[in-house]
């Protein structure tokens, strides 16, 4: 209902403890099932990454499952003439490319806060409709990963420092440690 108070036209829940327990593929097919179900489109936006594992996985797996085109980790997005140009967030920068439609696209937080759902919308959005889907609507895929263990990985530094009087010295003294602990 918040997407809706938001300004959304309908929404769509798959709700059913048959979608529980999935991994990235199972959550990538139901809703990829469920975009085929409701009809055509031309662009399907997803979050950057699903909440609970933060694989970063189920929108490109929907986009292949539908064979559609995908761009993710983007940070902008213009629209027009059947086309979208996007920017990619990466590393060091940004990449600008353009899509044709129909597309998937992965947004980042970088496009921006969404906007408020004012009091109006919330009110409206009781009047709009919110259609419920379940196990018998929508076939739940089997998953193909159990998660046996999440955490997150402890790393640790050493630092050595090596004393010389000259750069010479230092340099010789530096190779035979790293031949010593077998890096070289």
């Amino acid at each position: 209902m918040h997407c809706i108070a938001m300004g959304g036209d309908e929404g769509y829940l798959l709700n059913d403890p048959a979608f529980d327990d999935s991994d990235s593929y199972a959550t990538a097919s139901a809703l990829a099932e469920a975009i085929k179900k409701i009809g055509e489109y031309d662009l399907v936006l997803t979050g950057r990454q699903e909440g609970e594992w933060d694989a970063g996985q189920v929108g490109s797996g929907i986009a292949e499952l539908l064979g559609i085109p995908s761009v993710t980790t983007v940070g902008k997005i213009e629209v027009g003439d059947g086309k979208a140009n996007v920017e990619r967030v990466v590393g060091d920068g940004r990449e600008v490319m353009e899509i044709g439609f129909p597309a998937l696209l992965t947004i980042s937080s970088e496009v921006g806060e969404p906007r408020y759902a004012t009091l109006k919308g919330i009110m409206g959005a009781k009047k709009k409709p919110l259609t419920s889907w379940g196990s018998q609507d929508v076939s739940p895929a089997e998953a193909k990963n159990k998660i046996l263990e999440l955490y997150i990985p402890v790393h640790e530094g050493k630092c050595e420092f090596i004393e010389a009087d000259s750069p010479e010295e230092a340099g010789t003294s530096l190779a035979a440690k790293l031949r010593e602990i077998k890096v070289v």
